[in-house]
């Protein structure tokens, strides 16, 4: 990405269970019903998985490596077993290396199946939520957990509800331009580094780093802790990132987009998002033009494009005056109303 420095894309291995305890416990209302036991297990997969057919006996398709919910249907399946034959097949599970298991609606299992999960080291925890309740509170962390990553070297700044990620070479202005933003009101998300996560498809979410986190490096000043001068309205914590304004220093041998009909667009973590390559010299308000390019992208998003309403009226000009007779001397007016002020 030119004008832009990247650190390679990074996606999460693994996490383990004692984490997923941990950040889910109050959340889900996790209740510990095999102590601390296989917390040091990893979860390799985001999603989750009901192992209905499993304990049905069928294990060919049985992923085994995801996060196991049992709900309503599988207890009332192995309560309707004698004991001995629901015994066995709680055990078929456990022949296969299981992260944990979480069982939903607060529902009653048998000390003994308990106990066999303890043996092959599976942490197996309780919820009062329902099912589907706990799949999408779980898939959503995990998803997060197991999202792909990248670092960006830039500023971004929420412009009238708008992520507006700013890039560029170091010096050329782009945390200059983010005070300025916070002074006319904006809000800050992140500068310097900027780390982007993929959301489900074609959402990409910028936050800032933990140590930097709404601080800016202005040069000739030093820090200015954004948070602490100009509240906590001139905050965020994250925003969607969806505009990238590429900060140039101005080239004469570079011809710049003058109708905006040609969209030039960047490719982040495969979303493709619209790019504003933006040359700058001395006197040119980047700041107000920031915020017209947020504006821009509103009306857009709401279906007017400026620039294609421009190219429609000039061809409909062309196509009536091609039609209409005139005298030898066009006017650009063909009527002034009285003006007498």
């Amino acid at each position: 990405m030119n004008g832009t420095e990247r650190k390679a894309t990074t996606t999460k291995k693994s996490i383990t269970v004692g984490f997923l305890f941990e950040e889910n416990r109050k959340r889900v209302k996790l209740e510990q019903l095999t102590g601390k036991v296989g917390f040091e297990n990893e979860i390799i997969d985001k999603n989750v998985h009901r192992p209905g057919l499993a304990l049905a006996g069928y294990v060919e398709l049985f992923t085994y490596n995801r996060v196991q919910i049992v709900g309503n249907t599988e207890i009332k399946y192995l309560n309707s077993l004698p004991k001995q034959h629901a015994r066995r097949a709680f055990e078929q599970l456990f022949h296969f290396s299981l992260p944990c298991v979480i069982i939903t609606n607060n529902n009653e299992v048998d000390d003994e199946l308990i106990q066999i999960a303890a043996e092959k080291n599976v942490a197996v925890f309780r919820t009062p939520l329902e099912t589907t309740k706990l799949i999408y509170f779980i898939g959503d962390f995990l998803d997060d957990q197991f999202a792909p990553q990248t670092v960006v070297h830039g500023a971004f700044v929420d412009v009238y509800g708008v992520g507006v990620l700013f890039t560029g070479k170091s010096g050329i202005g782009k945390s200059e331009i983010a005070l300025d933003l916070i002074e006319r009101g904006h809000r800050l998300v992140a500068d310097d580094v900027v780390t982007i996560t993929r959301k489900g498809e074609g959402i990409l979410i910028g936050t800032g780093n933990e140590i930097v986190k709404h601080i800016l490096e202005i040069r000739g000043l030093g820090f200015v802790d954004v948070r602490s001068m100009f509240g906590i309205r001139a905050i965020r914590f994250q925003k969607r990132v969806e505009i990238v304004v590429e900060l140039e220093e101005r080239d004469p041998g570079i011809e710049y987009t003058r109708t905006g009909l040609g969209n030039s667009l960047i490719n982040i973590l495969g979303v493709e998002l619209e790019n504003v390559k933006l040359p700058i010299f001395p006197g040119k308000n980047v700041t107000v033009i920031s915020e017209v390019i947020a504006l821009n992208y509103l009306l857009k998003h709401y279906g007017y494009d400026a620039a294609k309403e421009f190219s429609a009226r000039v061809e409909n000009s062309i196509a009536e005056k091609a039609l209409k007779k005139t005298g030898s001397k066009t006017r650009a007016v063909d009527y002034f109303e009285h003006d007498f002020e």
